[in-house]
């Protein structure tokens, strides 16, 4: 079958052995993958292994095989694919063991996979096989960063730097459906006009004064994934005794922070990442009460996922980058 493999510090397509599921796995044809930006960086991580690796934690597909202990689902399913592995209940913190999808394991850029059958969920009949396959990591992150770790409630505000992001149009999507008041901002114009059209209620432009411009708001929750060069600005906007979820940093890791002022706020900072399966079925409960469907910015083939990695890397898209793995 053909994958897109990171091998000899290289990214490739190529042909790659079919899996054959254990007793407790199925087989998934798949017939679209997500990208994701931690798709960018696991070849640094990786410098030097020579063993070629699938890249790939979104997907959709249909069930083509299942193992003899195989429980609760059957050959010709729709699903798509959970790439929190082994996170089954809700809890503080992610288990021992714990991992995501697409390394150390094989991943979902290829034509199929074999996975634990616990890992892969009913396909909402509502999306396009290029919906459902950029869902799962992007929107089960955005529901535990908003409801898990921050609590939100309708009649509430919550700030969103970074408008364009693949989690931050579902955070704007969930938000808005509960009732909750969403600000957004953006160093692109047109992003944020993307962001209003999804229902975002306030505005604002990097280049802004943040504080300023939000002095007559209160801001209950900050969710932000930027890291060193938003931190700062996006605790000066909340609310003293507001919550603060962080789930990334694409710029700096390192932040400084003033303890006393931090302290003396009151503020509550939470980290987070990804979800448990628990979180992942009341995420898909609310993606078919609302019918939502995910932000597709841009659809590539698994020959193009070069020039697709590039439009990532660049920032271009809002929303999610879909890889459509019926164009081989």
């Amino acid at each position: 079958m053909k994958a897109f493999v990171h091998e000899r510090d290289a990214l490739i397509v190529k042909e790659m052995e079919e899996p054959i599921p254990k007793a407790n796995e199925v087989l998934v044809k798949l017939k679209a993958a997500g990208l994701n930006r931690r798709d960018l960086y696991i070849s640094q991580r990786r410098k030097g292994v020579e063993s070629p690796l699938i890249l790939g934690s979104d997907g959709a597909g249909v069930i083509e095989k299942v193992g003899e202990e195989v429980q609760g689902v059957q050959v010709g399913d729709e699903v798509i694919v959970n790439p929190s592995l082994g996170w089954f209940d809700n809890s503080d913190a992610p288990p021992a063991g714990y991992e995501i999808l697409g390394m150390p394991d094989h991943g979902t850029f290829a034509e199929k996979i074999a996975i634990d059958y616990r890992q892969v969920e009913k396909k909402p009949a509502h999306l396009s096989w290029q919906e459902a396959g950029v869902l799962t990591l992007s929107g089960l992150t955005a529901y535990r960063a908003l409801f898990t770790k921050g609590q939100m409630k309708a009649g509430e505000t919550v700030f969103i730097p970074g408008a364009g992001s693949g989690v931050a149009t579902f955070l704007v999507a969930f938000a808005k459906n509960i009732g909750a008041k969403v600000i957004v901002t953006s160093r692109s114009r047109e992003k944020l006009e993307q962001a209003k059209s999804l229902g975002a209620d306030i505005l604002l432009h990097n280049e802004n004064d943040w504080k300023e411009a939000l002095k007559s708001e209160t801001v209950d929750l900050v969710i932000d994934s930027i890291g060193r060069a938003t931190f700062q600005r996006s605790l000066d906007v909340l609310k003293k005794g507001g919550r603060m979820v962080v789930f990334g940093a694409t710029t700096e890791d390192t932040v400084t922070i003033n303890l006393r002022e931090f302290f003396y706020g009151q503020y509550q900072l939470f980290g987070s990442t990804m979800g448990s399966r628990q979180e992942l079925a009341a995420m898909l409960a609310h993606v078919e009460q609302y019918q939502l469907h995910p932000v597709v910015d841009k659809t590539f083939s698994l020959q193009a996922m070069p020039e697709a990695l590039d439009y990532l890397k660049d920032n271009h898209q809002f929303g999610k980058i879909a890889i459509d793995l019926s164009i081989l």
